[in-house]
């Protein structure tokens, strides 16, 4: 073994780093020096970040084949790695609390093994490796979705995921033996060599059944029975990360394993994701509609938005990659500004249904501006950076000729319209003799809301400018 291969691997080694240096704070630090590890943490791994972006990345293939890294792969890795950190900021009220000093360390270092967990899926050149790192992302999101284990709510949430985490795996590697016995090896380059001609039942069976492991962590109809309830039960930092981050890897995971691995069975997965898309993106926005829980609400939310996705992985072209891309950046910034207003609020007041919202900007006159435009981005209204990403998917499904999908899909985005601006109503119009009281919005909290914002604007700013989005700008 040659030990250049792992120098393919600087931002695995990198969070690796950070995540030994992290557990070790943790076990061997002071009570005392433990009161800065919210600092250390969020400097680390903005460190992390920040080396990931600027420092120059070789491109190949490593251990054989079992890992693969490339320009887009590592963007990828990019993005997810903005979102955590956002994820991160957001954290410190809800760990101050009383009850949860003691899994500071915990959540940290939890969270760092998911996204090493993501890395491994996006780089993955063999279906072991990338379970294995399917697996090393969905068990640690267990633990975290249970973390507030006296509520009974959180508690229930981390069994459903398990339960349902654990059956989707099991499902995946059914279907991953039925692949491995119709073409004989599990990388990814023999395989799409090996996947010509004549597709054999097995061969289709398989696929079906790997697929729906994906649409699990997706959260694609009808995979999604678990979304709404994990995410009002989990605490609203691991919501925010479930929504975001979770969802961004398994997308990027799709694009690379539909056009690398499957790309000769496009005849049979292209109308099993255009029925998925329209499905998911209508029950989506209808079961939105009926929500008075917000957490419920975004849930269903991103359950639509996991629909628009499929729209980009359709189009099959490099402008379609890059649009999905662009869209999982922006809804990255989007959701995360909401998620950062709904943690202020549910920390301080624990008032987490759209109602109690009634006349929140007398009060909270800057939070209420950020959760506008939080959702004025996600609805896809212009100039914000949410209208764009949205253009930019229908205009890559359109030129393939998916017409009538982008249409249905164009109609559903009035739905969404819709629901978005019953929340803007609430906090703008709808009066209330005991609006929620000021909230004070700790400075970590703060610089994150200021990432968020300036990532919806700035990139909706650009976007206007360059109307226009290919595989060249994105490195592919």
């Amino acid at each position: 073994m040659d030990f250049s291969y792992f120098l393919l691997m600087q931002q695995e080694i990198s969070l690796t780093v950070v995540f030994l240096v992290l557990l070790c704070y943790d076990i061997f630090g002071s009570e005392k020096s433990r009161s800065c590890f919210q600092a250390t943490a969020c400097t680390l791994f903005f460190l992390h970040t920040l080396f990931g972006i600027i420092y120059p990345v070789q491109y190949g293939v490593a251990f054989g084949g079992m890992f693969i890294n490339t320009p887009i792969s590592i963007l990828m890795k990019n993005v997810l790695n903005i979102g955590t950190l956002i994820v991160l900021l957001q954290t410190n009220n809800w760990l101050k609390q009383p009850g949860t000093v003691l899994r500071r360390g915990e959540f940290f270092t939890l969270t760092l093994s998911t996204l090493l967990g993501m890395y491994f899926m996006i780089s993955a050149g063999n279906m072991l490796m990338l379970y294995v790192g399917m697996e090393l992302a969905s068990l640690p999101l267990a633990a975290m979705v249970a973390m507030d284990k006296y509520k009974n709510e959180s508690a229930e949430a981390g069994a459903k995921y398990i339960m349902l985490a654990s059956l989707s795996a099991a499902v995946m590697m059914f279907g991953i033996s039925f692949i491995y016995g119709s073409v004989g090896t599990l990388y990814f380059s023999d395989m799409a060599l090996r996947i010509t001609g004549s597709i054999s039942p097995m061969m289709i069976l398989g696929f079906v059944l790997f697929f729906s492991g994906l649409a699990f962590k997706l959260s694609l109809v009808p995979f999604h029975l678990w979304t709404a309830d994990v995410y009002q039960g989990a605490p609203t930092s691991v919501t925010a990360y479930l929504s975001v981050i979770s969802k961004g890897a398994a997308s990027f995971t799709l694009i690379f394993v539909l056009f690398q691995v499957f790309s000769h069975m496009k005849e049979i997965w292209l109308p099993i994701l255009w029925w998925l898309s329209v499905i998911t993106i209508t029950l989506g926005n209808i079961f939105a509609i009926r929500q008075k829980n917000i957490k419920r609400f975004f849930a269903f939310s991103s359950i639509s938005q996991a629909g628009y996705i499929l729209l980009g992985v359709l189009s099959g072209t490099a402008a379609g990659m890059a649009s999905t891309v662009y869209f999982v950046l922006v809804y990255i910034f989007s959701n995360l500004a909401a998620f950062g207003v709904i943690s202020a609020i549910e920390n301080q007041t624990g008032k987490v249904t759209i109602p109690e919202y009634n006349g929140l900007y007398k009060t909270n006159p800057k939070l209420s501006f950020i959760m506008m435009l939080a959702v004025f981005s996600l609805a896809g209204i212009p100039p914000f950076a949410g209208f764009f990403s949205k253009f930019f998917i229908f205009a890559a499904a359109a030129g393939q000729g998916h017409f009538l999908l982008v249409f249905i899909a164009l109609l559903n985005t009035v739905i969404s319209l819709f629901y978005y601006l019953l929340i803007v109503k609430a906090m703008f119009i709808n009066k209330s003799e005991n609006p929620i009281e000021a909230i004070y919005t700790d400075k970590y909290n703060k610089f994150s809301l200021a990432i968020c914002l300036a990532g919806i604007l700035v990139i909706g700013f650009i976007s206007m400018i360059y109307d226009r989005i290919d595989g060249l700008s994105f490195g592919i």
